[in-house]
């Protein structure tokens, strides 16, 4: 007893030093993480220099060099025509400008500041004063006249202030910071990531939401049995494993969530799930969308844990008249609680993160639903709460109404189906708190609550049903987007060929989580199992919804696997976490809890017993001191100073073989994860091989910039708009944003039909025609795609097969209508024997250096077509800026073939859905063989009615035959023919090509003259046949009937 005594007073002195070392290594590690986190994505700016990735990059910079040029209210306002010609584009309205905001942001405020202050710091105080070399140095007087000059006052005040004591003002150009925003987020969204571990594995004892269990212990009969038989295991366990487990924890830096936190920002770090969005270059809207999402999963599941530990009321489960369980009731009546009031301003802010992620990402939808999911399941699984309502509320008002200011949000927060989910989730957890608040005010029974739920349940019903039945056939609710819809279709493929022919919207393959997750692929599945049996409370259950939902869309979607890193790191964080932190806990026989130990809180481990009403409190102290008799008797058998000595070397041990059984899978993820990081880290617009730097795109971009005029227009797949307009300031067809099926069939007609087609069009809209070459994913390669969808819309041109398997390239071996394509003659003319460029239509104007990239001038394009477009704009109002393009006239006739394309989800559309098509196309997908058989068929069928509507000649084509006189090659062989009476001949000319039989010759004669002439009965009827007159004059007035009768 004495010995235990001794124990006891060592613990008390160790304990805070033991929890100083631990916020301080923690504080420190994760400093060198987030070190991490920035350097890893930095390998693309040390070896290819401060250069954008990809193609959408391009235009989130190019959209942030305008608003950085021209401010807020243009930007909003923009209308694009050099994009999408001649139709243009709505930028302002149309764009998630989070992220260009930020930029801007960065660079005109941040930035200049921040390095102003630091290189200041640096001469006051002689460290800590680099900048990077490339911030240009200003005088921050003359920036101060420069800003209050151009209308910027606060700023001009700002850099007065710099300039008064001393700062400088320092830049940094928009390319480079917009290059170095991935990484910059990247870290951040690490440290975001590592506070939502934290939180989720951190024990709040004070009250019944925030203390473990298992995913069913509100489940009737199943969550009973489970509290009954896991709870006594667990404490015998770690009665005998000696930890201490009569403390109640109070705080969330506890042993096991530092550990959590710090592991999971490990992970999160590297992982390549989130290292392929984030290296620097890849200015792309996921980089800063994912540190706005960490922060708004944080933000939630903090909004879970209340405030103040002591509850204001707090109800016995005796109370519980509900017929559904109440977890925590610390509000009655229609009082709120400083628990409540704290959840609704971490709610609230959790709103205002959402706004940031919906300003930057259309993703933001996985958010809300997320969000709203897992309010509902805990209402579900009978875990409402106060301080669930105040939470969600806060988040659902405030995040919806501020995502409703974006401008391409707008209203669908409360209109489009996607979203609608967690506005009935509002609604339905409004129902729910007030029916526990007159319960609670009015001391209800169970039926009275019951009849009062049935009542307004069934009024609520009935107004929506109402609302809804009203506005359905309004057309009001907005579709399923099709890349939504083909996330829950049973197959791989969305039925728009346009999203189907992007390698991102493809299913997951096998070894996808291998390969992007690496060790976390085995760690997640342990961790979501550690969590759902042993560790769920209100705010770890948030996890399990996160990862199913997680693993369902990245399975369906393989761009999504980026879903899975925060998921991912967490649930392996928290399971590397726990172990090490049991390990080290049972190690020194005690936890530690830095806030408490710290004396950071006048609650020293507040426990669960002090959490009382008046009614309970005499029967608490009977429990409490026949609690403490239990204890001293259980002290006095305590285990001897041997038992103790053998429990902590076996922890000893434990943390020693984890420890190095450890570290060489740490090495290897993290050797891994740098390995994959240097992959990625290569844009694709520069291309090194085996010591090679080969940079054709880039200089083909610029040869354009430098060598055409500003007002050209250039033709080439959409893949490549956003980096022609960026690049080469060059106008172009269609671009990545692809909001115009139709348009991009257009394109993908032109580009797929034969050469001379292709021509007809290109004529009316480029100047310039561009393609990539050379090999690997080029034009060539993607073409099949192109065809797929010109004739989604352009249903001519493979008749009958939705696919258009005849345009494809077998065994590498083009077919026929390939070859006769006008992207395959560009692309091969002149490279492959026997194919060549039609000189009169188009002319090479440049090759690059490694062959690949091709340039061709439009020749004879249509001046009238492109002053056309540019003199009738169609403005929505007079002098409003929203003001489209038309098609010009010389492309109605092509225009006329074109069927609008129907998304299978556009139920609001007026028109009969194009069942037929969806179905063969994904017949045809599915059976590739039987759709070229059937193509195949289709165009045998084909050839033989275009060639029977070549034996029939309407009049408009006689007359216009008939009116050309001249001698030729073939006038002299039909005349041979009528002369010689070859009526064999005269027969397959007919079948084949009978507007032969109707041409004359210099003297107005033709075939009909000569049969009369020469007496050729058969022959005269033949021309009868295919509608060769017998009553018109040749030049000297007479008829062949009259050459009939001279000579009878």
């Amino acid at each position: 007893r004495m010995h235990s005594m001794t124990m006891t007073k060592s613990a008390s002195v160790l304990r805070p030093i033991a929890a100083a070392i631990l916020i301080t290594g923690a504080l420190s590690y994760a400093t060198e993480l987030l070190t991490l986190a920035y350097t890893a994505r930095l390998k693309a700016i040390h070896e290819f220099g401060y250069v954008i990735h990809e193609f959408d990059p391009y235009f989130n910079f190019r959209a942030a060099q305008y608003l950085y040029d021209n401010g807020w209210k243009r930007f909003v306002t923009w209308f694009d025509y050099m994009s999408w010609y001649p139709l243009g584009r709505p930028v302002g309205t149309t764009i998630y400008p989070g992220m260009q905001v930020t930029a801007v942001w960065l660079t005109k405020v941040y930035l200049p500041i921040w390095f102003g202050f630091k290189q200041w710091f640096g001469q006051q105080f002689g460290f800590g004063g680099s900048i990077s070399s490339r911030v240009v140095t200003k005088s921050a007087l003359g920036v101060s006249k420069s800003l209050s000059a151009s209308g910027s006052p606060v700023m001009s005040s700002v850099a007065n202030l710099m300039a008064s004591i001393g700062m400088k003002w320092n830049e940094m150009s928009l390319n480079d910071v917009c290059c170095l925003v991935p990484a910059w987020f990247g870290a951040l969204a690490t440290l975001t990531t590592g506070l939502l571990a934290l939180e989720c594995s951190s024990n709040f004892g004070y009250n019944d939401g925030n203390r473990f269990g298992t995913a069913l212990d509100d489940i009737p009969v199943i969550g009973y049995f489970l509290q009954k038989i896991v709870s006594p295991i667990r404490n015998v366990l770690a009665h005998y494993a000696g930890m201490d487990t009569k403390a109640t924890k109070a705080s969330s830096l506890q042993t096991i969530s530092l550990l959590s936190m710090l592991a999971t920002m490990f992970f999160m770090s590297i992982v390549p799930a989130h290292m392929m969005r984030s290296v620097a270059g890849g200015y792309d809207n996921e980089s800063v969308a994912m540190t706005a999402m960490t922060l708004v999963f944080w933000l939630w599941t903090r909004s879970l844990r209340g405030g103040d530990p002591i509850s204001d009321v707090t109800v016995t489960d005796g109370d519980d008249n509900v017929g559904m369980k109440i977890r925590q009731k610390q509000d009655r009546g229609f009082k709120f609680s400083s628990q409540t009031r704290s959840s609704f301003l971490f709610g609230a802010l959790a709103g205002l993160a959402y706004f940031n992620m919906v300003a930057a990402w259309g993703g933001y939808v996985f958010v809300i639903n997320l969000v709203g999911a897992h309010a509902a399941t805990l209402i579900l699984l009978g875990r409402h709460s106060s301080k669930l309502h105040a939470a969600y509320s806060g988040f659902y008002v405030v995040g919806t109404a501020l995502a409703v200011q974006v401008p391409v949000v707008g209203w669908t927060p409360i209109r489009s189906l996607e979203q609608l989910g967690p506005l009935f989730v509002f609604f339905g957890i409004q129902f729910v708190e007030y029916c526990e608040r007159v319960r609670t005010r009015d001391n209800l029974t169970r039926s009275q609550v019951w009849l009062l739920r049935i009542r307004i349940g069934g009024l609520a019903a009935l107004a929506g049903a109402i609302v809804v039945t009203a506005l359905w056939p309004t057309g009001y609710f907005g579709p399923i987007s099709s890349r939504v819809r083909g996330l829950f279709v049973p197959h791989t493929k969305t039925g728009n060929p346009l999203v189907d022919s992007v390698a991102e919207h493809q299913a997951a393959k096998p070894g996808t989580y291998e390969q992007y997750l690496l060790v976390l692929a085995k760690l997640a599945p342990l961790g979501f199992g550690m969590v759902a049996i042993g560790y769920t409370n209100d705010a770890s259950s948030f996890l399990l919804v996160f990862g199913v939902a997680a693993y369902f869309f990245s399975h369906k979607m393989v761009r999504l696997i980026l879903l899975t890193s925060p998921i991912a790191s967490v649930l392996g964080g928290m399971l590397c976490g726990r172990v090490a932190g049991t390990c080290i806990e049972g190690l020194c026989g005690w936890s530690i809890d830095v806030w408490n130990e710290l004396s950071l809180t006048t609650d020293d481990h507040v426990s669960a017993d002090e959490i009382e009403t008046k009614p309970n409190a005499e029967a608490k102290t009977k429990k409490q001191n026949h609690d403490a008799k239990k204890a001293d008797s259980k002290n006095s058998s305590s285990p001897n100073f041997i038992m103790q000595l053998i429990v902590r070397s076996f922890w000893f041990c434990a943390c020693y073989f984890l420890y190095h059984a450890s570290q060489d899978h740490v090495n290897e993820f993290q050797d891994r994860s740098i390995q994959v990081s240097a992959h990625m880290s290569h844009p694709s617009i520069i291309i090194k091989n085996q010591g090679l730097t080969m940079d054709d795109y880039r200089e083909a971009y610029w040869w354009l910039r430098d060598n055409t005029p500003e007002d050209a227009r250039i033709m080439a797949w959409w893949d490549y708009g956003y980096q022609i307009t960026a690049i080469a300031n060059r106008t172009t067809i269609a671009d990545g944003n692809t909001w115009n099926h139709e348009h991009i069939a257009l394109l993908g007609r032109a580009l797929t039909s034969p050469l001379k087609d292709g021509h007809r069009i290109a004529r009316h809209l480029a100047d310039y025609v561009l393609l990539w070459t050379g090999g690997g994913g080029d034009d060539l390669a993607k073409s099949p795609h192109l065809a797929r969808i010109a004739n989604s819309v352009y249903r001519h041109m493979c008749p009958g097969d939705p696919t258009c398997s005849k345009f494809s390239a077998p065994g590498g071996n083009p077919s026929r209508m390939m070859r006769e394509s006008l992207l395959f003659k560009l692309h091969s003319g002149g490279l492959v024997p026997g194919v060549e460029v039609d000189k009169n239509r188009f002319k090479e104007v440049y090759k690059s250096k490694y062959g690949k990239v091709r340039i061709y001038r439009v020749l004879s394009v249509s001046k009238e077509s492109k002053e056309w477009v540019k003199n009738n704009r169609r403005c929505d109002a007079e002098g409003s800026w929203y003001c489209p393009g038309q098609y010009p006239p010389g492309l109605q006739k092509v225009l006329k073939d074109k069927k609008d394309f129907k998304q299978l989800e556009d139920f609001n559309a007026k028109t009969e859905a194009d069942d037929e098509y969806q179905r063969k196309y994904f017949e045809h997908l599915n059976d590739p063989q039987k759709a070229a058989r059937r193509a195949h068929k289709k165009s045998t069928e084909a050839k033989k009615d275009t060639e029977a509507k070549k034996m029939t000649l309407t009049q408009n084509d006689i007359k216009q035959i008939n009116l050309k006189w001249e001698n030729n090659d073939i006038t002299s062989t039909l005349f041979g023919l009528v002369r010689d009476n070859d009526v064999d001949t005269f027969k397959s000319i007919a079948q084949s090509t009978p507007h032969y039989l109707h041409m004359r010759s210099k003297d107005g004669r033709g075939p009909m003259w000569w049969a009369h002439e020469h007496g050729r009965k058969e022959i005269i009827s033949l021309l009868k046949s295919v509608g060769v007159s017998e009553k018109l004059r040749d030049r000297d007035g007479i008829t062949p009937l009259e050459l009939n009768e001279d000579e009878f």
